[in-house]
């Protein structure tokens, strides 16, 4: 335990570090987020090649494109949890931090050596590990198992959302969009899965996921209708932190904080009330 302790605080210092030096650094350029000799770099990335029967997939469309792409093997399996996070990196522009502090939760989740194992996409989807009800772009586990495709009405609702304009008058999703649609799906899920749980943690968990849609995607609605439904990366796609050492925790986590704090269960539900009809009049 002590040294978790010691390892957590070691990272999370770390990345106010970076979050520090990211003020005071210039962004990269656009065209040079991903790095040279890396997939992606200038937006070519690797021939799309969607998921076989017997491939590995997971609950994060992120990971998925990653795979379907051969960043990760392409199966999805036998991927090593210390090489996991350098990959992330190279193509989202997550901080190093992020990317250790995840490979490394993700490999306790699992019960494994974060030096020695490996593991396949589809094991990420422990439910309540990672994986959790009232996803945004998935149905619970205990309605559909099998987490590993995407729930297209619930991604074209969710994209249908978008309120905000980027400045050349393309649909973008706001923070707003994303607490709006995950108070609606907190409602439903917890009406129609008889099993459904959403501790705290798998709160704040389920807005850290949606987060990313505006931090690593930019909220951009063109890009996600690819990146969410075909879990494909379009052609001159990188991604939108371009800051040099790349999306802190500390800066990931205002935008989470964001999302969180404006879902509110209660406007729905009475947003549903005052939209109802009303009741026939009984003689």
């Amino acid at each position: 335990m002590s040294i978790k302790i010691f390892q957590d605080l070691f990272v999370f210092t770390w990345d106010i570090g970076l979050t520090v030096a990211n003020l005071v650094s210039p962004s990269r350029k656009i065209g040079h987020v991903t790095p040279e000799g890396h997939p992606g770099f200038g937006g070519k990335w690797p021939e799309f090649i969607a998921p076989m029967e017997g491939d590995s997939r997971c609950s994060c469309p992120a990971l998925n494109a990653m795979a379907n792409h051969g960043i990760l093997p392409r199966d999805g399996k036998n991927i090593k949890f210390n090489e996991f996070g350098t990959k992330i990196r190279a193509t989202y522009n997550f901080a190093p931090t992020f990317c250790f502090f995840v490979p490394n939760f993700a490999a306790k989740m699992l019960k494994r050596n974060y030096g020695k194992d490996t593991f396949n996409l589809a094991e990420l989807d422990l439910h309540n590990g990672i994986e959790h009800d009232a996803s945004l772009l998935r149905e619970d586990s205990a309605l559909v198992p099998d987490q590993s495709k995407p729930h297209v009405p619930f991604i074209e609702e969710l994209l249908s959302l978008a309120s905000g304009k980027d400045n050349d008058g393309k649909a973008l999703l706001t923070p707003k969009d994303l607490s709006d649609f995950s108070s609606k799906r907190r409602v439903e899920a917890r009406a129609s899965n008889p099993n459904f749980s959403l501790s705290f943690f798998h709160k704040v968990f389920g807005s850290s996921n949606s987060s990313t849609l505006l931090t690593i995607f930019g909220g951009r609605v063109d890009d996600l209708k690819t990146i969410l439904v075909e879990e494909r990366l379009p052609e001159g796609w990188e991604s939108r932190a371009r800051k040099p050492f790349g999306l802190t925790m500390a800066t990931f986590n205002r935008t989470v904080l964001k999302v969180e704090m404006g879902i509110s269960e209660k406007k729905y539900q009475a947003n549903v009330a005052q939209s109802a009809p009303p009741a026939p009049e009984t003689e």
